[in-house]
């Protein structure tokens, strides 16, 4: 990605962003609320097309071939994504059936049980916690071993053995080679789960470093500089 422009009408929600993440390596979005961050996830799950700039994911063009993009990667967006009236299996269910995959119940089981859902995977989902929400976000993303995981505020609201769980899952993407970002304003956990960090501020790019960098006190004293 490179020099990524969205506008939503006179508002620049992101201003010449670029971003490289090789596969078998996770990078972090960090910044406050209102950076940039989940647009630009949105632009890489080909949600949103955008205004300016290149982007390509998985070699694909995202502005002229979105549908191919949104096949090469599993999304967990920051809100909303699940269907109130329907239980954690069925929304397993539907997406096996949208992505055409056979003998898919083993790994939904083991998803279920690995981010503590199993006990309620025939509960509707209207009933959910927040964190709860999330985990089946980040299990439905991750279900079928895309080619580029993209995910956003996995960690918001989400107790410890969930993360432990969304750890576990960016590990095993990235030792399949796969290509992951996730975005968040946690930045211990950010700096846990992925090599690279980009710092978004106010829709641009203030910087790009590694995750060492950025970790501990010191790191915090650095990352709180960024921030301004």
């Amino acid at each position: 990605m490179r020099g990524l422009w969205v506008r939503f009408g006179e508002v620049a929600a992101v201003q010449g962003v670029d971003l490289e993440v090789g596969a078998g390596h996770a990078t972090a979005l960090l910044g406050r609320n209102g950076a940039g961050k989940s647009t630009t996830m949105r632009v890489l799950a080909g949600v949103v097309p955008p205004t300016a700039g290149e982007v390509y994911v998985g070699g694909t063009d995202v502005a002229r071939d979105p549908m191919s993009v949104k096949l090469r990667t599993g999304y967990c967006p920051d809100v909303g994504g699940l269907v109130p009236r329907a239980t954690p299996w069925e929304h397993l269910q539907l997406a096996a059936r949208l992505r055409r995959m056979t003998a898919w119940e083993p790994r939904a089981r083991d998803l279920l049980e690995r981010f503590a859902l199993g006990d309620v995977a025939h509960r509707v989902t209207s009933g959910f916690s927040h964190g709860m929400s999330r985990r089946l976000s980040v299990v439905l993303a991750a279900f079928h071993e895309p080619e580029v995981l993209l995910l956003d505020e996995p960690f918001d609201g989400v107790d410890p053995l969930g993360v432990e769980a969304t750890m576990e899952a960016i590990g095993d993407a990235c030792a399949r080679g796969a290509t992951v970002v996730v975005s968040t304003h946690l930045r211990e956990l950010a700096m846990a789960a992925c090599e690279v960090a980009l710092v978004l501020r106010g829709g641009a790019q203030v910087a790009a470093l590694p995750a060492a960098e950025l970790a501990g006190e010191e790191g915090a004293g650095v990352y709180r500089a960024l921030l301004g």
